[in-house]
């Protein structure tokens, strides 16, 4: 399997399956003399754990990250850091009866017909369980970006099912409820909602933005490096993202020029379409980007699919699983914004200094 890492100067390259002994990554680039402690990697895998309410999957991993390499007297030294997390909750005997049999939604056809062989436990390399990495590797990136150019990064949950959450946008509020919404009236019914799905045995969708702050002018290149196209493709390798928009997004189709257009005065621009970056390069503004999960595939109401042999099959899934992707994925993205903004300081700095 190729393709496991992602970033050009700030290299990140994770390794693990789902149900085998660990999962780590290997961090190449990172600028010697960071202060890096555990227990800041540690604050941001938290964040996306299971187990930490009703609503998402009950597997109750401890996710503590060792460091092995790369880290001397709590300072990076500018070597390979390698992260490593050991699985400690994972229950294999759930996907006995799957291995032989696609669940659809999920990746177990196309891993069969690429590789010729897969890993059922859990989805192995295709499970979500990956992305702890991508948060552990995130949090050294947040640090480096926070420290040196004051860039601040916060995600949230827009959108959970029919029910959006951003009408109201109190950023203190994220961070204070399972569910990432910046509006804690809303909290009863996303509870409600959810509630209603896990009894029903069904899933939902869900739209998570971030945005990030202070971020300079010029990051980015004009052609194939830009920087909403890499964002538009680390988000999209996240499991379970289906589009991803810059700025306005999707909402740019109903506006007329004079609308998008963003308007430059003196003291600065008069609105932000374009979420931050234009012709592939950062303006200066907020960099605003938006993610859609689509709903959970893995569900205990039969469906029709196929086994190893071409034989029609009903497929009932058994474990434990998010009804809602999007509910812990604002960590995920958040992290996937970072990375790619540090390997984009890092090129600007090695091109002009």
């Amino acid at each position: 399997m190729s393709d496991n890492t992602i970033g050009r100067l700030f290299r990140i390259t994770t390794f693990g399956e789902s149900h085998g002994p660990a999962i780590g990554c290997v961090i190449d680039g990172c600028p010697p003399g960071l202060g890096i402690d555990v227990a800041e990697i540690q604050r941001e895998l938290s964040r996306r754990a299971t187990g930490k309410s009703r609503h998402t999957s009950q597997r109750k991993e401890q996710d503590e990250v060792q460091i092995l390499s790369g880290v001397f007297d709590g300072c990076s030294t500018g070597t390979p850091i390698a992260l490593l997390i050991k699985n400690t909750d994972a229950r294999s005997g759930d996907y006995a009866e799957i291995a032989k049999k696609f669940r659809p939604g999920h990746a177990d056809f196309t891993y069969w017909k690429k590789y010729g062989i897969r890993d059922h436990l859990g989805g192995g390399r295709s499970s979500a369980r990956e992305t702890t990495m991508r948060v552990a590797a995130g949090a050294i990136a947040r640090k480096y970006l926070r420290e040196m150019f004051q860039i601040e990064i916060t995600g949230w949950l827009a959108q959970l099912g029919p029910i959006r959450t951003d009408q109201v946008m109190d950023l203190e509020a994220i961070d204070q409820n399972p569910f990432f919404a910046p509006d804690a009236s809303v909290v009863e019914q996303l509870e409600e909602h959810m509630d209603r799905l896990r009894k029903s045995g069904n899933s939902c969708g869900a739209r998570v933005s971030v945005m990030a702050s202070n971020v300079p002018a010029g990051l980015g290149e004009p052609v194939y490096g830009k920087l909403d196209a890499d964002l538009a493709s680390a988000m999209m390798g996240i499991n379970a993202a289906k589009a991803v928009e810059i700025g306005a997004g999707f909402r740019c189709v109903d506006q007329l020029g004079t609308e998008h257009r963003d308007e430059i005065t003196p003291t600065g621009f008069l609105s932000n379409h374009a979420g931050g970056v234009l012709g592939g390069i950062s303006s200066g503004q907020d960099v605003l980007v938006s993610v859609a999960f689509k709903p959970t595939s893995s569900l205990r109401i039969p469906c029709r699919s196929i086994d190893i042999a071409g034989n029609e099959v009903e497929v009932v899934t058994k474990g434990r699983h998010d009804p809602c992707v999007g509910i812990r994925a604002t960590p995920i993205v958040e992290a996937m914004l970072a990375l790619v903004l540090m390997d984009h300081v890092l090129r600007q700095r090695a091109q002009n200094g």
